[in-house]
């Protein structure tokens, strides 16, 4: 943002206001398109999370996507604050205090809203996340329902396309790629850093209406 500000000689708060104006545009494009696709439900959904960074990587975040396996539309992305984990967990509480999960908030929102949009007798797709199973039993009863144990990360994708002969989630992996090689912010290794979660839904709204809109009609 601060490059884009640079570069057309105009201030940050105006591109900061300009981000928002667009995302409220591309959520609106995305509500069309999915009142489009409501008769013609999602009878294949795969979703899984992408884990990125608010300003530093002792404090994280979580972004569930859910994905229409057949046609490639995003339907939809949620942003969850979570604890940091791993050899980062014990220097993440010392240096900023427990550190609060909304995960489950924001995936059973994220399910809740695209439900009407999707099959109840839908074959949907996931990791082996303990969240997940108990989220799509409350949201969709009748669906054959899989999960897959997660495989080693390929360079080529960021660590999101996977190193495995068949990976049984290549598309939703594939989209994960396609959002950390498009939005510079996801890249894994760049100075490009989420500094306030809602400015990164912004970003997420404009691209999904890119990828839905532009990219899939190629």
């Amino acid at each position: 943002m601060r490059r884009s500000a640079l570069i057309l000689r105009v201030h940050r708060t105006t591109v900061d206001r300009k981000l928002r104006y667009l995302a409220q545009k591309s959520r609106l494009m995305h509500e069309d398109l999915l009142k489009k696709i409501g008769t013609d439900k999602t009878v294949h959904l795969q979703f899984d999370d992408l884990i990125t960074t608010e300003h530093t990587k002792l404090k994280p975040l979580s972004i569930t996507i859910a994905v229409d396996a057949k046609r490639r539309f995003i339907l939809g992305t949620a942003v969850s604050q979570i604890p940091a984990f791993g050899h980062l967990a014990a220097l993440s509480r010392r240096k900023y205090g427990k550190r609060k999960s909304t995960h489950k908030e924001h995936l059973y929102s994220l399910l809740n809203k695209v439900s009407p949009f999707v099959d109840q007798a839908a074959k949907i797709e996931s990791d082996e996340h303990n969240l997940y199973a108990p989220a799509v039993e409350r949201f969709f009863p009748h669906a054959t329902y899989f999960q897959y144990k997660g495989g080693r990360g390929s360079v080529v994708g960021q660590g999101e396309l996977k190193k495995l002969r068949r990976d049984p989630l290549f598309i939703l992996n594939h989209t994960c790629a396609m959002l950390r090689a498009n939005i510079n912010r996801l890249i894994r290794k760049t100075w490009c850093t989420t500094k306030d979660p809602r400015r990164l839904e912004d970003h997420l709204a404009i691209y999904i209406a890119f990828h839905n809109h532009v990219l899939l009609n190629k």
